[in-house]
């Protein structure tokens, strides 16, 4: 697929207002008001790295912004209605004054920037710039808002709309409460794996897989800390997770692989790339039933509790900051996610358990930037046990510039390898997230490179999980490409004989090699690719790829029973309080599997806007 060209063209001042921009444009400075203008006339560009490469050019006369198109691969349903709309905010306010998205920071501020430095090239001097950094638009406070409906769910991620989806279905009216503008959460910014075992399919007796297996990798994978009840359950209904998202419309490709800390191929792969295709379902399930109503900028800040000690609704802040207050007959679902963008929660929780060397702001997330642990102290406010605060998940896989997974160029573990500045593998690449991760950390500049050679990419022309082709990647410097693994070692800045004895090695380790069989040395089992095929690293081109590691997903959270009723620090229901997801603990244990995080969403989403269903006062 080729980078998908979003282009905003907006309308053209007339003279009249161009003359007088600098009034309604900027603060009065005695530069911007000069005769010459504050710009030189022209048009100018300025790539930016947002969740994914995106360019931004700006048309200018003498004293104002005339045009602004954007170029981007955002993540539809995040970054991408932001890159159509904030473009023409900055257009009307002739200011760039305007609020970072909540939910989409990263790609606002890419934005944002872009346009800062596209004012510079044509010539704006510092004190131009501040002034239209300093021109904010005006916000009208709305009238507060009350409303009442039957199910509650506060959180549009893939665990609220799973349940909100649920109690539609069960027949019962919805209001889903997000503080973003839109739905999404994690989910959407994910690689879209969806681990699931069909028992007893041709799938499943091809790849030795069971559902038994399954839950004996998660148990043991986290250390055997999870609750043994809700991993047998999320495991067992995880295939029918699969077969109600297709019901709902949703397409998978058919292929089965390894995600990185999965342990085992059986991530189910859908058509569309990262978790779009996920929303893309819900959101047509909205568009052809009644009876769900999305309360978009709106943020839970309190969940409400009547004199039985029951939760009974929550208020919120609106955007505008009026109070909007919403009362459930039935249950409250919280689906708010994790903490992992909450620097200060994922430090203090850190302390517990002392797994990670830091976990400040020097480290970045994968995370949506609205993932700040909202539902959890909420939770905590009314009497809610949290349970392994201190199990934090980390990612060997960051961006070096964002954090994101977007830009990792594997397509599943069997086909590639890591490799440390000295051109020398340093772990199992087929292993627990954590022990990958904690290795990471003991490498120079906590820096490593995916190393990996063309037969996932025959064409270059090929997708990653995140929608994105090899040769845009390399084209914009996030991924390089050599022929030979010489020339790949210069390019990434690695001894180029230590490269090429780390591949030898590791090749001989692959299926066809004279050691075939025999241990790999650092435990690695799973050399086979998606294919069933892998004669190792050999096939140039030969691709790299820089990786850092990035807080992925927080295990801690809300204590829930196998109802996804929320338990309090007595052992006991909390009544009409409901959770799903990223917001709950006690699932994973130490150590989240790869690809079990989409099926907690769907599996645990769907019991809890059962239970908020079925429940009465």
């Amino acid at each position: 697929m080729k980078k998908t060209m979003r282009r905003l063209l907006c309308l053209v001042l007339c003279a009249a207002m161009a003359l007088s921009a600098v009034a309604c444009g900027s603060a009065p400075s005695s530069s911007a008001s000069s005769a010459a203008g504050v710009f030189t006339p022209g048009t100018y560009s300025s790539t930016q790295t947002g969740m994914h490469e995106l360019t931004v050019t700006v048309t200018v006369d003498a004293n104002a912004i005339t045009d602004i198109q954007v170029e981007h691969q955002e993540t539809e349903g995040v970054g991408a209605p932001i890159a159509e709309s904030l473009p023409a905010q900055i257009m009307e306010l002739q200011g760039l004054g305007i609020d970072a998205v909540a939910g989409a920071t990263i790609t606002s501020n890419a934005i944002l920037e872009g346009v800062t430095d596209c004012l510079k090239q044509a010539g704006a001097s510092d004190e131009t710039i501040a002034a239209w950094q300093a021109k904010s638009p005006e916000v009208v406070k709305e009238e507060d808002a009350e409303y009442t409906t039957d199910v509650l769910v506060i959180g549009a991620g893939g665990a609220g709309m799973a349940a909100a989806v649920t109690a539609n279905q069960a027949g019962k009216n919805v209001i889903v409460v997000e503080k973003t503008g839109a739905m999404g959460g994690n989910t959407i910014l994910s690689g879209g794996a969806m681990n699931a075992v069909d028992d007893g399919s041709e799938v499943a007796a091809e790849h030795e897989d069971s559902v038994a297996l399954h839950i004996q990798q998660t148990y043991e994978g986290g250390d055997e800390q999870g609750d043994l009840e809700l991993v047998t359950i999320l495991c067992e209904q995880a295939w029918d997770g699969v077969e109600w998202m297709k019901e709902l419309g949703m397409e998978f490709t058919g292929v089965v692989f390894t995600v990185t800390g999965g342990l085992w191929p059986r991530a189910q792969q859908p058509a569309d790339p990262e978790g779009t295709g996920f929303f893309k379902t819900y959101q047509n399930y909205l568009d052809n039933n009644e009876g769900i109503t999305m309360l978009y900028n709106t943020t839970a800040n309190e969940l409400l509790v009547d004199e039985n000690g029951a939760v009974t609704g929550v208020k919120c802040t609106g955007a505008t900051g009026n109070t909007v207050t919403v009362t459930a007959t039935n249950g409250v679902v919280l689906a708010t996610g994790g903490l992992a963008r909450n620097v200060e929660m994922r430090v203090a929780a850190n302390e517990e358990t002392k797994l990670w060397p830091t976990l400040d702001e020097s480290i970045p997330s994968t995370n949506a930037s609205g993932i700040t642990g909202d539902g959890i102290v909420m939770a905590e406010a009314v009497g809610a046990n949290l349970v392994q605060m201190g199990n934090i998940q980390l990612l060997p896989l960051g961006d070096p510039e964002t954090g994101s997974l977007s830009g990792n160029i594997e397509h599943s573990v069997e086909s590639r390898i890591f490799v440390n500045e000295q051109g020398e593998r340093f772990v199992n690449e087929g292993g627990r997230r954590d022990e990958m991760t904690l290795a990471l950390f003991e490498q120079t500049n906590t820096t490593m490179f995916i190393i990996m050679d063309s037969d996932t990419y025959p064409t270059g022309d090929e997708l990653n999980n995140f929608g994105e082709t090899i040769n845009d990647l390399v084209a914009a410097g996030r991924a390089y490409k050599a022929d030979t693994l010489e020339e790949l070692a210069e390019q990434i800045g690695v001894p180029a004989d230590a490269l090429v004895a780390t591949v030898e090695e590791y090749n001989r380790y692959c299926k066809g090699g004279d050691l075939e069989g025999q241990t790999d040395s650092f435990g690695r089992t799973l050399f086979s690719d998606v294919e069933g095929v892998n004669d190792g690293i050999n096939d140039g081109p030969f691709y790299a790829a820089e990786r850092v590691p990035t807080v992925h997903h927080t295990m801690g959270g809300v204590q829930i029973d196998t109802e996804c009723h929320v338990i309090n620090t007595d052992g006991e229901i909390i009544p009409g309080l409901f959770a799903a997801g990223e917001v709950t603990g006690g699932i994973h244990g130490t150590n989240r599997l790869g690809g079990n995080a989409l099926t907690d969403t769907v599996v645990f989403g769907r019991i809890a806007g059962t239970s908020a269903s079925e429940y009465t006062r």
